[in-house]
């Protein structure tokens, strides 16, 4: 009787470049695994080129791509936007939005064939691990995840040496210091200089603002008209997500909108310089904040403020799976039914800001807001509303002041009497 053997079979998020590139013949020597390279598009520029060709030659059984641009956008960004998701009150968590939408379905194509295991390359330091690892253990526990770039010991030069053994097709370009990330919502660099806080990011790093010697003279106005909640056209043309992102990214990059550059807290405990492009994301949290602020009440303001909070965190820390940020979102859905109308942005030399807004659920009203005629007002109650207002403040001050001249009193000195206005 022949032995049965069974070889396993790797799911691989294959981004095209050097690490995942030399992984498929890494993977299958080391796990003795057959890999199927998954390529998921969420808009990065350029890196897709020849990409599902490559990874065929280098040994993968079958190579796919997963069009996720409109569902990164509509399921993943937008709902991050409603939250007005920034970390740490700076970052639209571009790459960190991506990762879930990866993961999903990274398990998913691997259940679809098959599959016992995914694989990605990330490295053992970052945030990105924790986030792939994380959802997809949430979503599929049966699979086992292959990390290959935190496992081996491989720098740059190693592994391009190890693709010219193995006779790999790469895309070996002049030597950049600099690790790049993309997708439509942002793109994030880092390593080299950047790695040093006091250095100022060179001019080199930076492709979607350009050069501030090319950045136009005059400002630009750009209106952005929401329906609860969600951007849907520029400018009076309305445009589906995708095309929406892009038109924002561009025309807030002319003007050098969207820099970023902060020490950043890392899930894994460490803190590290980060430098973003974020012109669109920006741009459009600025506007949806200040639609916001015309149509929504005070004490909803103020507690959404909170929980868009942690909303960031939850994406940031790879927790868009769980029960919290599930129950989070839909109450950031609820407060979205009235946040319809437009908004105005000034864009100019790097810096944005909202100039103008109108929604027909305003709760600005002129006739209560306005000093000059026809003010709706009644002035006459204000004197008792303040006294109420300040009532609980004068009792608590008389009742200290009272405290301490009964300390400083004599003995038998007659016990104060507490006085308010």
């Amino acid at each position: 009787m022949t032995e049965r053997t069974t070889k396993s079979h790797v799911v691989l998020a294959y981004s095209g470049g050097l690490d995942t590139s030399v992984a498929i013949p890494w993977i299958a020597e080391t796990h003795g695994a057959a890999v199927t390279a998954l390529t998921v598009d969420v808009g990065q520029q350029g890196e897709l080129t020849g990409a599902l060709d490559r990874a065929r030659e280098n040994g993968a059984r079958d190579a796919q791509l997963v069009d996720a641009k409109a569902t990164f956008v509509r399921d993943y960004c937008f709902p991050a936007l409603q939250a007005n998701a920034l970390y740490e009150g700076i970052y639209p968590l571009s790459t960190a939005l991506a990762r879930p939408l990866i993961a999903k379905t990274l398990a998913e194509t691997a259940r679809a064939l098959g599959a016992d295991a995914v694989a990605h390359g990330c490295t053992g330091k970052g945030n990105d691990q924790v986030r792939f690892d994380v959802a997809v253990h949430t979503l599929a526990p049966e699979l086992r995840v292959i990390a290959p770039v935190r496992e081996w010991n491989m720098n740059r030069d190693d592994e391009i040496a190890y693709a010219r053994d193995h006779h790999l097709q790469i895309r070996v370009t002049p030597e950049s210091p600099y690790s790049v990330d993309e997708n439509l919502w942002g793109r994030s660099i880092e390593g080299g200089r950047l790695e040093d806080a006091n250095v100022p990011a060179p001019e080199a790093v930076f492709d979607w603002t350009g050069h501030p010697s090319d950045w136009p003279a005059e400002p630009e106005m750009i209106v952005v008209r929401f329906a609860r909640g969600v951007p849907v056209a520029v400018d009076g043309v309305p445009l589906g997500p995708v095309d929406l992102v892009r038109t924002m990214n561009d025309r807030a990059g002319r003007h050098g909108v969207g820099r970023i550059d902060h020490v950043e807290d890392r899930v894994v405990g460490i803190k590290s310089r980060e430098t973003y492009e974020c012109p669109g994301a920006v741009a459009l949290v600025t506007a949806h904040q200040a639609l916001e602020a015309l149509v929504l009440p005070r004490d909803l303001l103020q507690f959404k403020a909170s929980v868009d909070r942690r909303f960031a965190d939850l994406i940031y820390e790879g927790l868009w799976f769980s029960p919290l940020r599930e129950a989070l979102a839909a109450f950031v859905a609820s407060t979205q039914e009235v946040v319809t109308g437009e908004v105005t942005l000034r864009l100019h030399q790097g810096g944005f800001r909202a100039v103008a807004r109108k929604s027909e659920y305003s709760l600005l009203s002129h006739e209560l807001a306005t000093y000059g005629p026809g003010s709706r007002f009644p002035q006459e109650l204000a004197v008792g509303f303040i006294h109420l207002y300040g009532l609980p403040n004068q009792l608590a001050h008389a009742r200290v002041a009272a405290a301490r001249a009964a300390e400083a009193a004599p003995p038998d000195a007659p016990r104060p009497v507490l006085r308010t206005a």
